[in-house]
């Protein structure tokens, strides 16, 4: 069996599915792309058992099969092939070869009938929603979730799903992001949590514009989108009450430029601890100083910014790495920070949201020492 395709459509279509493939697998099949013939189109999957990928693309075959081949040979030799037509032909022991028009190449395939089941959306709700909207809301979440394995559902990004919207929250219980898409079509209420390296692997492979099916289950979530359809694992594990740790009551209210901002956190967290990255705002009426000590080395900075500033006089410590990764996901010219206390968390918004999606982040303070 033999089919001829474009090397670079092909290489094109695996760096799409090869991101799932695991570096040490628990199955040495898991290290291979699944490849299955079909009337002229083939498709291609890759899973680690958490997270499975499928993409298709068409090929002149002369027959249909199915085939398991090894994923670092084959994309390492199309990398190092400029772009042509090339054949690949297997036979009835999974030896594989490969004909350009520079040679042939040899390697050894699998029985692709031993390769893990990818999972089907079966007893599943949907909704649909903008693949811009999705991209948006995993890159603005993702940076806020634990590396804690001890915590496992604070490792994932929470899906709330309601009557025409999905709330996106990430937290790793020192910041916390709740990310909104209200333009989502599906009449469908449910929660899950969507693990990490999935959601990575998604962001990647959206298109930037059309629509994203996605299906759920108690089980699995399934993403389809043009030729390509990832399913993965959710997280079983009960999410944290993420609305009872939002301040209600912020009484103070500070206005400021987002780039100045960032940048003077970035300027003064070169002189703060290294343990504790603490930085000081000492909020006035028109004025913001941003102070940085470490005692340690006798390190000192201080900046000053203007401001808009309603509330009573303030001085609070935030951890600048927290804050500097909440401004970096921010578009607006300028932000809003919510304060109460120096012992309460700050509410940071952009000054203006955007018609479909809007976007909450919190970060707790560090403590003032004396």
């Amino acid at each position: 069996m033999k089919f001829s395709v474009s090397s670079s459509d092909l290489l094109k279509q695996l760096q799409l599915v090869s991101g799932v493939i695991a570096s040490n697998p628990v199955l040495p099949i898991l290290e291979d792309f699944l490849f299955d013939i079909q009337d002229n189109k083939l498709t291609i999957a890759a899973t680690d058992l958490e997270t499975s990928v499928r993409t298709d693309i068409d090929v002149n075959a002369d027959g249909n099969g199915v085939v398991a081949v090894p994923a670092k040979i084959l994309m390492d030799t199309l990398k190092a092939l400029p772009q042509q037509p090339i054949t690949v032909s297997f036979n009835e022991t999974f030896g594989i070869e490969i004909t350009s028009a520079y040679g042939k190449y040899k390697l050894s395939g699998e029985n692709g009938e031993d390769y893990p089941a990818i999972p089907e959306p079966e007893t599943v709700e949907t909704v649909t929603l903008s693949a811009y909207e999705l991209n948006q809301a995993i890159s603005k979440t993702l940076f806020a979730t634990s590396n804690d394995d001890l915590r496992p559902a604070m490792t994932g990004v929470f899906f709330q799903v309601e009557s025409g919207r999905i709330i996106f929250v990430a937290t790793d219980a020192h910041k916390l992001v709740k990310y909104t898409v209200h333009s989502v079509r599906g009449d469908v209420s449910a929660t899950f949590i969507l693990p990490k390296k999935a959601l990575n692997l998604l962001k990647n492979a959206l298109p930037s514009t059309g629509d994203v099916e996605l299906s759920f289950n108690k089980s699995n979530a399934f993403f389809n989108f043009g030729n390509t359809k990832l399913v993965c694992r959710l997280i079983d594990q009960r999410y944290p009450d993420y609305n009872a740790v939002i301040p209600v009551d912020n009484p103070n209210l500070l206005t400021v430029n987002r780039v100045d901002f960032q940048n003077s956190l970035k300027r003064i967290s070169i002189y703060a601890n290294k343990t504790t990255n603490q930085v000081i705002l000492n909020i006035n009426d028109g004025s913001l100083t941003i102070s940085a000590k470490d005692l340690d080395f006798s390190n000192e900075a201080t900046e000053q910014l203007p401001c808009t500033y309603l509330g009573s006089p303030l001085t609070i410590g935030f951890n600048a790495k927290f804050v500097i990764e909440m401004l970096n996901v921010v578009e607006s010219d300028e932000v809003k920070l919510e304060l109460s206390t120096p012992t309460r968390a700050g509410i940071l918004l952009p000054s203006e949201q955007n018609e479909g999606s809007t976007i909450m982040m919190l970060v707790m303070p560090v403590m003032l020492s004396n």
